[in-house]
């Protein structure tokens, strides 16, 4: 069935496209819901004024979620959890668990279903895209660390190896001086 789609639709396709679809996803969702229409001759000639409106529409999303992108840009998630010696999770941090820490440090109305990450059952940094829309999917970090200790980041391992590094440098210094 085709049908022509009058809103964006995640992975299908932007207003305005003309798309191929299973009858039963169009028959039974994309129609009741408004996503779209039958593609029959009448509705075609409406593709050009489908295309402009949703560009409008999408230019002020974009301009409305435009600071939410950059604050969760720079957004890094922690997350303690128990986890065995080779450091496998004794469970998961769920998309639900990443929504509700977004939404309490941002205060913010993210939806788990927005939120594009494979399970994380390992400790260590994580990457997650946050779909806002169509065109701005930030990314956030997450780091997943046993419970009780402290977060060792990757940054902070190398200011640990040049602290050595020059400590090692200092101490064999005044050796050669005092021969």
């Amino acid at each position: 069935m085709k049908v022509l789609l009058l809103k964006d639709v995640y992975k299908l396709g932007r207003a305005g496209d003309i798309k191929k679809v299973a009858a039963g996803f169009g028959r039974n969702f994309l129609i009741p819901q408004g996503f779209a229409v039958l593609a029959t001759p009448g509705a075609l000639k409406q593709v050009d004024q489908i295309r402009k409106r949703a560009a409008e529409r999408r230019a002020v999303l974009n301009n409305e979620l435009g600071g939410i992108a950059e604050l969760l840009e720079k957004l890094t998630l922690s997350f303690p959890s128990k986890a065995g010696e080779t450091g496998k999770l004794y469970g998961s941090i769920t998309h639900q668990m990443i929504a509700d820490a977004i939404n309490k440090k941002l205060s913010t109305t993210i939806d788990r279903r927005q939120i594009e990450v494979q399970p994380i059952r390992n400790l260590g940094e994580h990457f997650a895209r946050i779909r806002l829309t169509v065109d701005l999917v930030p990314e956030i970090k997450i780091v997943v660390h046993r419970e009780g200790e402290a977060i060792v980041s990757e940054e902070s391992k190398e200011v640990v190896k040049v602290e050595q590094e020059v400590s090692e440098v200092v101490t064999e210094v005044p050796a050669s001086e005092e021969k």
